[in-house]
Formats: structure tokens, sequence, C-alpha cells
């Protein structure tokens, strides 16, 4: 079993719709590189063509 890694050690991104920072989870393991939003809710905003929380 590999060692543990704390939280705090993992790759983090920014969002492209929200712009807050996340976390890499373990189901994003394989496709990290592609992951652009922090959730589902954000992705389903950028699909609609949503304006950025912070801007409104």
């Amino acid at each position: 079993m590999p060692p543990m890694r704390r939280k705090g050690d993992l790759p983090t991104k920014i969002c492209a719709q929200c712009g807050r920072p996340f976390t890499w989870r373990k189901k994003w393991e394989r496709v990290w590189d592609e992951v652009r939003y922090c959730s589902d809710r954000c992705r389903s905003e950028a699909k609609r063509g949503g304006a950025k929380a912070q801007g409104e």
C-alpha cells in the first residue's frame, strides 16, 4: 500500500467558472489534466454560458 498523503500535499487547480481553488480527487486520477471545473454545478453553468460568480 502506498504511503498516506496529506490533503495539503495534493495538487490544486482554479475552477474555470467560479475561480475557487479545488484539490485533486481519487476519481479524477486518470483525467486530472482534463478537469476544469470544481463541481457539476460549475460545469453546467459554463455550458449554459452563465456569468462568473465573482463578477455578479
